[in-house]
């Protein structure tokens, strides 16, 4: 099933490359946890590595082994292959989570020795048996004694008349000379082997000796081979756990390994499968094209609809969202802007894109279809694409059917792409929040497709452009447009319209929404403001009305006295208790909204959350509380948080408050004492957090700063400040 899917998408080729860069065959997929091997993968673009050696498959030996078989050196050979390679991966020193899962592989000694047993060719070394080197060397003389034989008898006098030629000849792996008839009359030789011409391949006599006694030097070395097979064996099948586990890893790293280095060949990248089912391609180019016009596109809804102009991409469009969904799956690497790319995690994912016509099973191209679709109805969390949906049917009389069927599987959780020229369908589906309908762009000046698409409408099939563009001739194009009739055409463009303007209705519908939202929100925060005016005014005219009664209780007392002096004095006493009157104009509150830059005071920010008469404002990564009426637009942006170090100063009118306090170099009771006059002076100035420096030191000023913090009844919260801010040295302090 999944070859058949590989097919499908065109990813063969792309697959056959990745297949070598593997050390050995195995399936795509790599068991366990995805995020743990995503991390892992990344973690090796910062090593540079030599490839692993190509290996077979071992389940084989490790059944042996199970069994207390011997295995021939050239088996054992094959374990020392990954032995070796992960000693070498070892000793690269990686300093990463790569680095701390080879750091946990320890590898016994004794298969550490028996990896040393080995050239690089998978020969023995000498070291490995004292007896190797002595028959080794009897075996290099031996040959080179049968070399200087043969080669004395082709420069002999005696023999030469009976040589058809001077060279020494192989047959069947055996140097013989090709001499003449009559050569038993001068050498005693042994025929192998006789020409069409008549000419014999002879073995002389002295040769054939020295070939039996490298024989019995061959015999002895295999001797020897074999003990060194058994005793090895032995070892290898006490270790027989491990060497299963590594041989695991070995499969483990090679995945990591060989998705890297296709990466790396064709400057691809890696994206991770997020939850949901929410596909967002950004700048993708499918691997089958040799020069690809990245595709952009926006999959969220349920279904995607694909119509428009016929060879203008539409089915490359649909297999470029499967192939990135299937390529995700299998964390394999891919051509596209990954930062800025969204693919969601399916169960499955499947293609219905061939003809399933079958003589053979006298099944129709529309039952073989209906056959395909049933098959999703017992399923869920899956993609699927479809390729023409109206194939093999009337296309208006299979609408109504197709749009049933394509809302019921919604309902269970499958999603579902689709190209088609089936204009009714796109039209009836068009009103369906959870339908996206992408059309392929037509260049009508040119008339050539720009393989290009955009979202939200229905795109004509512009078959008499495709026509004529591919050579059928004008006059026949002409008559087809007569045949197909004015009133059809007007009809499609009807159809087509209306799919842009229902479009543009529901995107006009949105933005009514949420324009209505806030002005939902804005008449609340109206609404409390007026609330608080009333308050404040109520409690005005109660202050000015006990004023105004103090004031007249003394006007009516001075009416009393006789004595001028004591009136202008009880007056004057009158007068001054209504200078204490003092009516201000209100300040005149500008309208705000979140995400406004604003000033306040000497410091700039944006506004990240507003009341009726206050709004809280971000400055340099820090929050704080503020009246609306000491805020000023600012058109400039925040200044951006400096690196290393962030300090920022905030003073009151009386330039008391701070939202940063230095504890360095005091005694723990004097630190305790600045801290609580400066959790006062910050809760007065109206800050949500403040920075608290006390460093690290013997950690007492630390332990002293958060004991009484945990104990204070307006401290919210606090943390240790970011690694710029100073780390573990600084506490954020919320209140």
């Amino acid at each position: 099933m999944k070859e058949k899917l590989i097919k499908q998408l065109d990813l063969t080729g792309y697959i056959e490359r990745f297949e070598g860069l593997l050390a050995r065959p195995k399936p795509l997929f790599i068991e366990g946890d995805r995020g743990l091997h995503f991390r892992f993968i990344r973690a090796l673009e910062e090593v540079a590595f030599k490839s692993p050696p190509k290996v077979r498959n071992l389940e084989e030996l490790w059944m042996r082994l199970g069994k207390q078989a011997v295995l021939g050196l050239d088996d054992i050979f094959e374990i020392v292959k990954i032995v070796r390679y992960f000693l070498y991966l070892k000793n690269l020193r990686i300093e990463n989570v790569l680095g701390e899962w080879l750091a946990e592989i320890t590898i016994p000694d004794p298969i550490v020795e028996i990896s040393k047993m080995f050239d690089e060719k998978g020969n023995l070394e000498d070291h490995v048996d004292e007896r190797l080197a002595s028959l080794k060397a009897a075996r290099r003389q031996n040959r080179e004694a049968i070399r200087q034989t043969l080669a004395r008898m082709v420069g002999s006098a005696r023999l030469g008349p009976y040589l058809v030629d001077r060279k020494i000849h192989y047959v069947n792996d055996e140097e013989a000379l090709l001499v003449r008839g009559g050569f038993n009359h001068v050498m005693k030789a042994t025929v192998i082997g006789r020409t069409s011409a008549g000419f014999f391949y002879v073995i002389p006599e002295s040769v054939a000796k020295l070939k039996e006694k490298e024989a019995g030097i061959v015999s002895r070395l295999e001797e020897v081979y074999l003990e060194i097979a058994k005793s090895t064996s032995l070892t290898l099948g006490g270790w027989l756990k491990f060497l299963k586990f590594i041989d695991a890893a070995f499969d483990r790293f090679d995945h990591y390994q060989a998705r890297m280095q296709m990466a790396r060949l064709e400057n691809l990248e890696f994206v991770l499968p997020r939850k949901g089912d929410t596909i967002r391609l950004t700048s993708f180019a499918h691997p089958a094209l040799a020069h690809p016009k990245p595709v952009t596109i926006d999959f969220s809804r349920n279904v995607l609809m694909i119509t428009g102009v016929n060879a203008g991409g539409k089915t490359m469009l649909l297999k470029s969202i499967l192939a990135a969904a299937w390529l995700a799956k299998y964390l394999l690497p891919m051509k596209c802007d990954a930062k800025k790319t969204t693919i969601g995690s399916f169960r499955r994912i499947e293609a219905i894109i061939e003809d399933p016509q079958n003589v053979k099973n006298d099944i129709s191209t529309f039952a073989g279809r209906m056959r395909e679709f049933s098959r999703l109805f017992g399923q869920n969390d899956v993609l699927v694409g479809v390729d023409e949906i109206e194939l093999g049917t009337d296309s208006d009389e299979a609408a109504s059917l197709f749009k049933v069927m394509i809302e019921e599987l919604i309902k269970r959780r499958i999603k579902i792409v689709i190209t088609t020229h089936h204009k009714r369908l796109a039209a009836m589906m068009a009103g369906d929040e959870r339908v996206e309908l992408v059309a392929a762009v037509y260049d009508e000046k040119n008339q050539v497709p720009t393989y290009t698409f955009l979202q939200g409408i229905i795109g004509k099939s512009y078959a008499f452009e495709t026509a004529e563009r591919y050579g059928v001739p004008k006059n026949i194009v002409e008559k087809a447009r007569v045949e197909y009739g004015e009133d059809k055409e007007r009809l499609n463009e009807l159809i087509e319209r209306s799919s842009t303007l229902e479009k543009e209705l529901r995107e006009k519908r949105e933005k009514l929404e949420r324009e209505i939202e806030a002005l939902e929100r804005e008449k609340a925060r109206y609404r409390e403001l007026n609330d608080t005016l009333e308050s404040e005014l109520l409690a005005k005219k109660r202050e000015l009305e006990a004023i105004y009664t103090e004031a007249t209780k003394k006007a009516r007392e001075a009416l009393k006295l006789k004595e001028q002096k004591a009136v202008h004095r009880q007056l004057g006493e009158a007068h001054k208790i209504v200078r204490k009157a003092k009516v201000e104009a209100p300040k005149r509150i500008e309208t705000f909204k979140v995400g406004d830059r604003v000033k306040y005071r000497k410091n700039r920010g944006t506004i990240v959350a507003l009341k009726a008469k206050e709004a809280t404002i971000e400055v340099e990564g820090m929050k704080l509380r503020v009246p609306l009426s000491e805020l000023k637009r600012s058109g400039n942006p925040p200044k951006a948080p400096k690196k290393r170090k962030v300090e920022v100063k905030l003073q009151r009118e009386n330039a008391t408050a701070s939202v940063k306090l230095d504890l360095h170099g005091l005694r723990a009771e004097e630190a305790i004492e600045k801290l609580d006059k400066f959790l006062s002076d910050a809760l007065l100035a109206g800050f949500d957090e403040v920075l608290v420096y006390h460093g690290i030191g013997t950690g007492r000023l630390a332990h002293a700063v958060r004991t009484f913090l945990k104990e204070h009844p307006s401290v919210k919260g606090f943390h240790d400040a970011p690694q710029h801010m100073g780390g573990f040295g600084v506490t954020v302090v919320e209140l």
